[in-house]
């Protein structure tokens, strides 16, 4: 049995492949130069080694050929690939970077920039080298080293139910089975064009995206940001072929087109009409952002679920009826089934379940974290902790378990771990964090604060305090000061109340 993996390169990624792979800005990247681009950054990596022997190195870069010849030059090299959020605040990235064990650090830059001296002085004190990318280039490409599938290839991290985001470990072959689901799922061409704006330290841009296209010899247009006025024109100009987003994306892209003339607006509305496929994802596509999408697209959205740990696991039909308010029916290769509270399986449908996953795409384990990784599974299955109910064998979506998830703008995002930052501010006693149901993000984050004695909060200062202490789509878009919190016999917050008020 042969044991090595095909994923690097991707089976596109050749040298007689002069078709075009990544667009960026100007710039055109074929195939065959970005192949050379990653043997370059891979050989630089290995130095006088034969293989990363999965050591763990961090980048820190906005999209760009510089990230993905990072990325799929570590995972060429024999490396555990760990991308970071660039919009991170240092204590998010400080945990990440002392989590993971990094030992190196690629930026994306020249020489030093005054916004990362910051970064710089953190990975000195974590005795971190950090590398320039343009550096790290060989002219020497070095032997490869073969590589089983069942080694460790990425880290991305994600919030859950504990204070601090876990570090996802999936593999080669995790990673394989997430790509090759999609290419037969939602019918991959080679001729297809996209556009990635999604952020590159998350499964979706990483995987549905970018892998995805380039796995199958697909082109992608690179943006650092989601650029309305540049996509729209592409847009208006037929340059795509596919298109994905999250829900807040498309609210947004619809508060535009109404501003706009009727006849710009007709065209850009045809752009979207005759792609292939449009795609929401990564947070509730509310029933009616779907119908306004369509009224005006002429696209019906296909929705999917998944996460971090699995990739994607269930997804409406590409060729089939599409639902609105519902995420389909389990991918190729992937088991999908709906426990009871006793944990025996939920036969038929209308019965709520938390959804149990199964397949060659759940991740490996938590990074250096035992006990949440056994806790995550049950008899093989790993336990998503959503709560769904079929319908007629279509997946929709109730909540979660556990109140303590938000899910906005496209994140999955901790209560307690805002909660805990929040608790550092100066003026504040007590806070809960919760979600509140939002027709732009998803939900919206609100928190919910006891003040000290004598203390006043108003919503812009607190906006502006955490601003330097964590990421931007993490910071509460709502404010409520309240003389109490309400609470259990046991002491614990009761959520439930604080979504009534």
């Amino acid at each position: 049995m042969n044991t090595t993996t095909n994923m690097r390169p991707f089976p596109a990624i050749n040298y007689s492949n002069n078709a075009v792979a990544l667009n960026e800005d100007a710039a055109q990247w074929t195939y065959t130069e970005l192949r050379q681009h990653i043997d370059r950054l891979a050989s630089g990596l290995l130095g006088k080694a034969r293989d990363l022997k999965e050591e763990r190195i961090a980048f820190f870069m906005p999209a760009s050929v510089n990230y993905v010849a990072t990325l799929l030059g570590i995972w060429r090299a024999g490396g555990i690939a760990v991308p970071l959020n660039i919009a991170a605040a240092m204590p998010e990235i400080e945990h990440a970077l002392s989590c993971a064990k990094v030992t190196r650090l690629v930026v994306g830059i020249s020489s030093p920039a005054e916004s990362l001296t910051p970064l710089f002085s953190l990975c000195r004190g974590l005795n971190i080298e950090v590398l320039n990318f343009s550096d790290v280039l060989s002219d020497k490409i070095m032997v490869m080293p073969e590589l089983d599938i069942e080694r460790r290839a990425m880290m991305l991290f994600t919030s859950g139910t504990t204070n601090k985001p876990k570090g996802v470990v999936s593999t080669h072959k995790n990673i394989r089975a997430q790509i090759t689901t999609l290419l037969e799922a939602w019918n991959w061409q080679v001729e297809d064009s996209i556009p990635l704006f999604l952020p590159l330290h998350h499964i979706h841009g990483i995987i549905n995206v970018l892998c995805c296209a380039l796995w199958i010899g697909a082109r992608v247009t690179l943006f650092a940001r989601f650029d309305m006025g540049t996509i729209l024109a592409r847009v208006e100009d037929r340059d795509y072929s596919v298109f994905m987003a999250v829900p807040t994306i498309y609210v947004k892209i619809i508060g535009e087109l109404e501003k706009l003339p009727e006849p710009r607006r007709k065209r850009i509305c045809t752009g979207f009409k005759d792609m292939r496929l449009n795609i929401s994802g990564s947070a509730a596509c509310p029933v009616k952002l779907y119908n306004q999408w369509k009224e005006l697209t002429g696209q019906t959205l296909l929705e999917r679920y998944g996460m971090t740990e699995i990739g994607m696991g269930i997804s409406n039909p590409y060729f089939g009826e599409r639902r609105a308010g519902a995420v389909g029916v389990p991918l190729p290769g992937v088991e999908a089934e709906l426990f009871d509270e006793a944990g025996n399986i939920i036969e038929g449908d209308d019965t709520p379940g938390e959804i149990r996953i199964r397949g060659d795409n759940v991740f490996l384990e938590y990074w250096d974290n035992p006990k949440a990784t056994e806790d995550s599974f049950i008899d093989g299955w790993f336990c998503t902790g959503d709560v769904a109910v079929r319908e007629t064998g279509y997946y929709r979506i109730m909540g979660r378990s556990s109140v303590d998830i938000i899910k906005s703008g496209g994140y999955k995002l901790s209560a307690l771990e805002i909660e805990g930052t929040l608790l550092t501010h100066e003026s504040v006693a007590e806070c809960a964090v919760i979600g509140v149901e939002d027709e732009t993000w998803g939900e919206a984050v609100t928190a919910f604060v006891v003040l000290k004695p004598e203390q006043v909060l108003e919503y812009a200062a607190l906006k502006r305090w955490c601003e330097t202490r964590m990421s931007p789509y993490k910071i509460p878009k709502h404010l409520r000061v309240v003389e109490s919190l309400p609470r259990n016999a046991m002491g614990k917050v009761m959520k439930p109340e604080l979504k009534k008020l």
